[in-house]
This record gives C-alpha cells, structure tokens and sequence, in this order.
C-alpha cells in the first residue's frame, strides 16, 4: 500500500494517488463475493453455493469490482489521512485508474484540505457600549399583556349599545344572489369577530353600528377568485340578525390582579418583579448584541478562503436542521419545496453566504482558543450536560455516557470563551 501527495492548482487542496496491492484487492473481491453468493443462480449449483471463479465465468470478474471498491477503500482512505495528519474537509473526488483483478488497484483522490486562518487583530479591538434600560412604560405594556391574557368575554345587556371595531358579535344570516339563497350561505348563532376579516369583504363594515335583535340586509360583492366559481364575481344580499354583542373585559390592575395572576401579595411587587424580569432580557439582549458586533468586527480583520466543500457541509446540515424542524409538522424539505415551488439548489444558494460565515466564524474561533490555550474542564462539560438533563427532563447519567454530546458541549464551550476572550479584552466606549 503506498499513497503520493501532491498540491493541485487550487488552493487548500490535494491531490492523493492511492496504489492497493493486489493480493489486498483480491481478498476484498473474496469478502464480496461471500456475502453477495446468494444473488447468483448457476446451472447445476444451488442459490449462493456456485464456486467464486465459476461466478466470475459466467458473469465476468468485473461484476464484483464496484462492491469490492467499497468494500476496502473507506477504511484506507481514512487510515491514510491520520497518518499523514491530513484533515480533508470535503467529499473526494474519485478516479479510478487501473481495478482488475489480479493486479494493484490505483485510483486518485482530490479532496479539499481546512485552510490555515492568519489571525488579525483579536485583542483591543473597539466596541460600542451597548444599553437598554426598562421604561415604565415597558414595565406598563407587559402589564396590559398580563391583562389581555386574563380578560374575559361578557355580553352587553345594553339594548342601546351599538356594535364597533374587535367586538365578537352573535349574528343569524342567510345569502342571496340575485334572490335565491344559495348553498352554504345560511347560519344561525354564528359568531364573528368584528375586524377579523374572516368573512366577504364590506360584510363585517356594515355590521358596525347594529343594535342587539336589529335586522339588517347587507350588500356586498364576492371576489372574483372566490374559491366557489358558482358565487367568485357576483353580487349578493346577506339578510342578518344581531342577537348578541360580546366584549372583552380587562380585570382591574390591583392588589387582588397581582394574586390571582403571580405570586406576589401586591401590584406594586408584581411590577418590581416585571422589571427584574425585563432587565434580565435587556441585559442578554445588549450581551448577545455586542458578542455579534465583536464577532464580526474580528471576521472582518481576517481574510481567508473558505473551501467549497466545508461551505456545501454547513449547507447540508442547515437543511437537516430544517428537514428535522419540518418533521414536527409532518412535513420533509422536499414536501416543503415543492409546496414553495423551488428547487433544492435554488434553496442551497439562499443559504450559501450564512453558512459560509457560519464556517468563517467557528473557524476564526478555534484559531483564537488554539492561539489562548482556551479550555473547558470536565466539572463546567459536566455542570452543562447536568443542566441539558434538568431542562429536557433526560437522565444525566446517559447524557454523561454520550462522548458524542460531550465533545460537543466541549467545543461549543470553547467557542463561547473564546467569544468571551473577545468581548473581555475590548475597549469598550
């Protein structure tokens, strides 16, 4: 077994010719053949018990080529890699040069390599202070949010109350075009949220100012793409009936509010606990904020040339992302794109600039925890993983059996220190 290495044109990229022995090649042509025997039918030999060199008479040696490539290159491929500390970063490009049996198999392979990132200016770079504060008007808006939440609706007994804009009305009405009623156009107790538009355009304006057990014919228009081709263009008369008015009705903002919605005694802590909660947003807020800016203004000092292989990865794994997202709605991305009416590559282009900064940024990242010999303990992977069990309701212990999850949770750790490192040695103004 033997491997040359060569630079391309291209930069960050090789090119591996990889030369097998034969007797290497034979024994993987054998494996094959063990477990593919059954496939093939030999007069005077059972299924699966015909001789290998028989099979190869019949139906040419070349038939198990294909299967015995795959059978033994991988493992190749990868071990040549780790002895040569080659880290390849896209999928190889495969040329098959000479495969037959009874000779050395060749073939080359051109792969993408991780490029080396020349780090700019990370430390003392020059960040705008970033500060939100809670208003009272702030604390004031979450409180009505607090009131909608806990409002109920109530009907007007007022005879003389006339309907208006959010009001839910009870209503009977029944359709004509040109004086026939027609289907689906009758109904009885029907309530209907004034402004939700959810019925005939012009409908729900001229409800605006009836009175409770008032009759009224209204005049209104169908679309002209409406979805019953019968009624889409014409005009038609709704005969209608107001039999009740509903409204919303906001509990009073007291002491008494406070305990039945918290568990606070008085109005005045609720709100104190309201802004606590806010500033707590705000401060994550204007921290997430300034972590972006010091991200970007450290990228923009680093110029590097990002292999096409490592941004069609990240692509790849924002689309599972999205696969998996749509599963909850038992939906797949194809269902989706078709739905949208695009094609998957026009998709991939969409996303082609965010995952090649998404891999700009991990990169530069790992550069910095290397270059600051950043590192996360097993106590703060642990104490993480522990959390990651409460918050999903996991058992902790498998979590920690994960190593997956683990080198995960690690080199997500060391991105957020270094991240930290960042934001820790900048001038602030």
């Amino acid at each position: 077994m033997s491997i040359k290495i060569e630079n391309t044109e291209n930069k960050n990229e090789l090119k591996l010719t990889f030369t097998v022995g034969a007797e290497k090649f034979d024994e993987g042509m054998k494996k094959v053949y063990a477990k593919t025997a059954n496939y093939f039918t030999i007069p005077g030999f059972r299924k699966g018990k015909a001789p290998m060199d028989k099979v190869e008479k019949m139906y040419g040696a070349q038939i198990f080529y294909e299967d015995t490539f795959n059978e033994i290159v991988p493992e190749i491929f990868e071990k040549e890699l780790k002895d040569n500390n080659i880290e390849s970063v896209s999928k190889p490009e495969i040329d098959i040069t000479q495969i037959e049996k009874g000779k050395d198999l060749i073939f080359t392979a051109i792969i993408q390599t991780k490029p080396e990132i020349k780090l700019g200016k990370y430390k003392g770079i020059e960040l705008k202070k970033i500060v939100y504060n809670v208003s009272k008007s702030d604390i004031e808006k979450e409180l009505e949010n607090m009131s909608e939440k806990n409002s109920r609706l109530v009907s007007v007994e007022d005879g003389r109350v006339k309907v208006k804009e959010n009001d839910i009305t009870v209503i009977d009405f029944e359709g004509f075009v040109d004086g026939v009623a027609f289907d689906g156009g009758k109904a009885e107790n029907h309530e209907l949220k004034i402004g939700s538009k959810t019925f005939i355009p012009g409908f729900e304006d001229q409800v605006i100012g009836m009175k409770v057990n008032e009759e009224k014919e209204i005049n209104v228009k169908f679309p002209e793409e409406y979805f019953s081709k019968d009624l889409a263009g014409k005009d038609a008369i709704f005969k209608v009936k107001l039999n009740e008015i509903k409204r919303k009705e906001l509990p009073v903002l007291d002491d008494e509010f406070a305990k039945d919605v918290s568990e606070f005694e008085t109005l005045e802590e609720l709100k104190n606990s309201i802004k606590e909660k806010l500033e707590e947003e705000n401060k994550n807020k204007a921290k997430y904020e300034i972590e972006e800016e010091a991200i970007k203004t450290v990228c923009d000092l680093v110029d590097v040339e990002i292999p096409s292989g490592m941004i069609e990865t990240e692509i790849d794994n924002i689309l599972k992302d999205i696969d998996a997202k749509l599963a909850y709605q038992g939906m797949n991305l194809e269902q989706y794109l078709q739905m949208i009416g695009k094609k998957e590559e026009e998709i991939r282009q969409e996303y082609f600039e965010q995952a090649q900064r998404s891999v700009k940024v991990r990169m530069i990242l790992e550069a910095i925890v290397e270059a600051e010999k950043l590192e996360a303990t097993t106590e703060e992977i642990n104490e993480k993983i522990n959390e990651m069990a409460k918050t999903y309701g996991k058992d902790s212990k498998e979590l920690l059996e994960n190593d997956n999850l683990k080198n995960y949770i690690k080199d997500s750790m060391k991105s957020e220190k270094a991240i930290t490192f960042i934001v820790d040695n900048a001038k602030i103004k």
